[in-house]
């Protein structure tokens, strides 16, 4: 065998060897940003997965991942938003940029979608299956949601939070942060604790609970939120109840002070604000204590109340009062332009390169921070990690 010969087959398996290098660092790398890893070594094999999640690498951060709410601090991902954790924190801003038009003549509702993005000057038609944004049989029929962003899709969602989905607060009380990661945090009983903290945002949650003979700590659930923002504060709570009727609203909502009536005839939503201050919607997605809470530019919240049933508490072993429901709240939020260094108990979890220090592998992960995060009152937003201040003239007496 002759030089030229040898050096030719030595170029044809230098080839091979590089092709079949990128071939498998291919394959190795396509689940990288688009499964969504909760944390720890143990979810590297969840690293490569099928682009259905919500990794770093991809623009994925809707809240569809799949991964599985199974106690060890995973999460289930199934949010209505835009929670990845290093991605911005809130929605694509054309997702919301469009004109309602008539509906097609099969009775779908139509929006032009107006921003400058892959959907700019598109007309976008609900499904026939959700033909309406706010259906008036809610639990049954699903509503449709416009998005003239990146996704560019109108789609059917309920319109209710999803207490497996990123920014969720639920149970007692059970959270998801917006790194996907679950865990508990118990609060105290009648205690009051910042929810979120930022520059334009604070959001405070009442805790109430209860504490049997022989227990060392409370059960306790959120009963009511105030959303402190400019000089506002809206606040929705449950209302104590002895015996629970479905039939019976048990949800309050205030802003600055004064009860606000939100109809459950007509659009069903209570309006507030002006083209030079912050719109606020609350409409109803139920005709009894269920809720979509929008305040533009900052955040919306799925909002219903539920109780404490006969069968939870004797699984549960909460030894409840017989003339409590403990009707408390089950929220998802979805925050718009957090800023980096948002604190709170939940908003902390939105920061960039949080890495969650609850503990892996047990049945209910705790996160500690109650000497960081408690307030005075439910209106204070005064907290020893807090943000948030007030303009100086605003005072919120409710």
């Amino acid at each position: 065998m002759n030089s030229h010969t040898i050096l030719a087959l030595l170029v044809i398996t230098l080839l091979c060897t590089e092709a079949a290098i990128v071939h498998g660092d291919d394959k190795g790398n396509k689940g990288n940003g688009a499964g969504f890893v909760q944390g720890g070594d143990k979810n590297k094999g969840k690293d490569n997965g099928n682009g259905n999640g919500n990794g770093n690498g991809n623009d994925n951060s809707n809240g569809n991942g799949k991964g599985k709410g199974n106690g060890d601090g995973e999460a289930k991902g199934k949010g209505n938003g835009d929670q990845g954790k290093d991605k911005n924190k809130g929605k694509d801003g054309n997702e919301v940029d469009y004109d309602d038009m008539p509906p097609s003549k099969t009775g779908q509702e139509r929006a032009y979608c107006k921003g400058k993005s892959a959907c700019y000057q598109k007309t976008l038609v609900c499904p026939s299956e959700c033909p309406e944004r706010k259906p008036k049989n809610n639990k049954k029929q699903k509503g449709c949601h416009v998005n003239c962003g990146s996704k560019c899709e109108a789609t059917c969602k309920w319109r209710k939070p999803k207490c497996d989905g990123y920014g969720s607060l639920c149970y007692d009380p059970r959270f998801v942060g917006g790194d996907g990661v679950m865990f508990y945090f118990h609060g105290a009983k009648d205690g009051n604790f910042a929810i979120v903290s930022d520059d334009k945002l604070q959001i405070n949650a009442h805790f109430i609970g209860t504490r049997p003979q022989g227990r060392t700590r409370d059960f306790t659930w959120v009963q009511a939120l105030a959303v402190m923002f400019d000089s506002h504060t809206l606040v929705i709570a449950a209302n104590r109840v002895s015996r629970w009727d479905d039939n019976v609203d048990a949800l309050s909502v205030q802003w600055d002070g004064e009860s606000v009536n939100v109809p459950i005839d007509g659009e069903a939503e209570w309006r507030n604000g002006s083209d030079e201050e912050r719109q606020v919607l609350v409409e109803r997605t139920d005709v009894k204590n269920s809720i979509h809470v929008k305040v533009s530019g900052l955040v919306e919240m799925y909002i219903r109340v539920r109780p404490i049933g006969k069968e939870e508490n004797r699984v549960h072993n909460y030894q409840l009062p017989d003339d409590n429901a403990f009707a408390h709240l089950e929220t998802q939020f979805k925050f718009t332009n957090l800023s980096d260094d948002v604190e709170g108990v939940l908003g902390k979890t939105y920061q960039p390169g949080y890495v969650s220090p609850v503990k892996r592998g047990v049945p209910m992960p705790m996160m500690g921070g109650e000497d960081k995060y408690q307030t005075p009152y439910l209106f204070s937003t005064f907290c020893n990690a807090c943000r948030f201040k007030r303009p100086s003239a605003s005072v919120a007496s409710i």
